[in-house]
Order: C-alpha cells, then sequence, then structure tokens
C-alpha cells in the first residue's frame, strides 16, 4: 500500500495551518492508528481550523460539537422524535455520526456527557434506546481542552483520557511563522480553497494497510518495558495500562508508515512516548504538590530504560 498519500495530506492541511508540521502530523498519525486525540492549548491557535482541514483534505465529513455544561448526551449521540403522521418513532442522528467529531473544550461538559462518547470512541458504534447504529469509517474524534479559565470544569475521567492514542498541543507560532499567518490571511481565506487530496475510503483501506507495518520483537519488548516502568516508578501512583501499549504500537506503526518504512524503529517509539503515554500517568498527589508533570517523569523513564 503507497502511504505517500498521507504526506500529501500533511502538506494540504499546511496550506492553511502555517508552521506546525509536528502537530498536523501527530494528528495523521493517529488518524491512520484508528485512534482518537485530544488537543491541549489555549484559544486562537487554529485547533478547530486544523480539524476542519483535516475533514475537507480527505473528503469527508465534519461535526462540531461545543462543549457546554448543558450539553446532554442526546446532543451529541441523537435522540427518537415521535412522528404524529406515521405513529412511529424516528432517529434523528446526533453530531457523531460524522468522520470527522470536533468535541471542543470537552471539559467542559458534565461527565455523562463526556461518558456518551465512550461507546463511539471504543466501539464505533452508537446505541440509543436499545437500537445500535455502526458509526461511518473512518471515525476519528479530535477534542480540545482549554488549560486557562479552570473554573467550572469538569476534568476528564482517567477512563476516557485512556481512549484517546495521543496528546498534543499546538503552541504559539514563531514570529516569522505569525508575519506569515497575517498575510496569507489578509485578503483570502486559505480554508475555503482547499481541496480533497484523499476520500474516507482510502483513509479506511490506510488504516488497514498500517497493520501490516513489522513491529520487531525487540521493539516489542521496549514498548513493554517503558509501559513496565511507568507502573514501577516511585512518583507514578497509576502507570500505563496495556491499552496504552497497544497505542504506542499502531502510533508507531503510523509513524513508521508516514516515513515511507514498512518497518517500527525504537526511536519511532521514543519519538512517540510523550504524546502517547503522558496523559495516561496519575502522580503521586506529593508529586503534584511539588510541581512535577508526568512528562517530566516519562522523559526520566525514557532516559533509564535501554534501547533496543
Amino acid at each position: 500500500m503507497d502511504f505517500s498519500l498521507c504526506q500529501d495530506l500533511i502538506e494540504n492541511i499546511a496550506h492553511v495551518i502555517v508552521g506546525k508540521q509536528r502537530s498536523i502530523e501527530l494528528l495523521v498519525v493517529a488518524l491512520l492508528a484508528d485512534g482518537h486525540v485530544l488537543i491541549e492549548d489555549v484559544p486562537g491557535l487554529g485547533k478547530t481550523l486544523l480539524a476542519k482541514s483535516l475533514a475537507r483534505s480527505i473528503g469527508g465529513s465534519f461535526k462540531r460539537v461545543q462543549c457546554t455544561p448543558d450539553l446532554l448526551p442526546a446532543d451529541i449521540t441523537g435522540f427518537n422524535i415521535y412522528n404524529q403522521q406515521s405513529g412511529q418513532f424516528t432517529f434523528q442522528p446526533g453530531p457523531v455520526l460524522t468522520n470527522i467529531l470536533l468535541a471542543d473544550e470537552i471539559n467542559r461538559t458534565i461527565p455523562r456527557t463526556q461518558a456518551s462518547l465512550l461507546e463511539s470512541m471504543e466501539e464505533r458504534q452508537v446505541t440509543v434506546d436499545g437500537r445500535t447504529f455502526p458509526l461511518p469509517t473512518p471515525f476519528f474524534v479530535i477534542a480540545t481542552q482549554n488549560p486557562i479559565e479552570l473554573e467550572g470544569t469538569f476534568p476528564l475521567p482517567e477512563a476516557q483520557l485512556d481512549r484517546f492514542v495521543l496528546k498534543t498541543q499546538i503552541g504559539y507560532p514563531e514570529k516569522t511563522e505569525e508575519l506569515l499567518i497575517l498575510e496569507r490571511f489578509q485578503e483570502d481565506e486559505p480554508f475555503l480553497e482547499l481541496e480533497p487530496v484523499a476520500s474516507p475510503a482510502q483513509m479506511t483501506a490506510l488504516q488497514q494497510a498500517r497493520k501490516q507495518i513489522r513491529v520487531s520483537p525487540p521493539v516489542r519488548e521496549y514498548i513493554v518495558n517503558l509501559a513496565e516502568a511507568t507502573r514501577h516508578h516511585p512518583a507514578i501512583r497509576f502507570g500505563a495500562s496495556p491499552r496504552g501499549s497497544l497505542s504506542l504500537m499502531r502510533a508507531g506503526q503510523a509513524f513508521a508508515a508516514l516515513r515511507g518504512r514498512t518497518y517500527v524503529l525504537p526511536d519511532d517509539i521514543k519519538y512517540l512516548a510523550r504524546p502517547v503515554l503522558a496523559h495516561r500517568l496519575i502522580l503521586q498527589e506529593t508529586e503534584q504538590l511539588r510541581g512535577q508533570t508526568p512528562e517530566q517523569v516519562l522523559d526520566e523513564i525514557l532516559v533509564n530504560v535501554p534501547i533496543p
């Protein structure tokens, strides 16, 4: 399978998103790994535009949900409406029935509504009043969190954080990049000129082909060693689960495919360990009080665990 289509996808998105090659690449890695991504960053950095650009580039459907405290599960999954003429209930699909779902500021909605995404993210289906509806393929959730203005927010439970294959940030642009943004958007709207370079069916085929990327026994052992190190580190209360190990392996396969290789390198795993594992770690309370972060502890683990 020719994965050069993924590079076309990255280059197409870069026509709109300036200078964020790593963020775009990680987004495509998560999509290729058939997972979901959590973006945590301050407002105004282009998180929504990035999601919309990806959806348009693969020619897929896109829905956006603005998460608020009064958002209900049915506002995401859909609901049944009674039709007086037919005397029957008709299913009104929710925004979850799409290829790309943007859950904006997901930590601002109540846990019950957050949990309504769990079945969709894990099983690629939605159940309403006992009826199950399959989701389109590919199905990709991009959730965003705002790390500021935390009053009135509902932190994502660990069970749902674990559903995201990786967590990333976009970050502020460099001065030259911001100047280019002003120049590019002064008279034009690049997003409106964006054309698809792939189709949903092609992306689904690439997700299946990604599974054939070879992961050698030493690389698998390296993944497990990293996961085990998170479970036994004194600063960590709860380490990465086997789902975390699987996510790291699948992300490694996707990253290798982007690099045009048929096999995963240990360096691929090391590069992806931070975005894939850090959000799954729960530190000891004493470490949190000291200001320690999961990323810092993970960096220490990456230094100490031998690379095959």
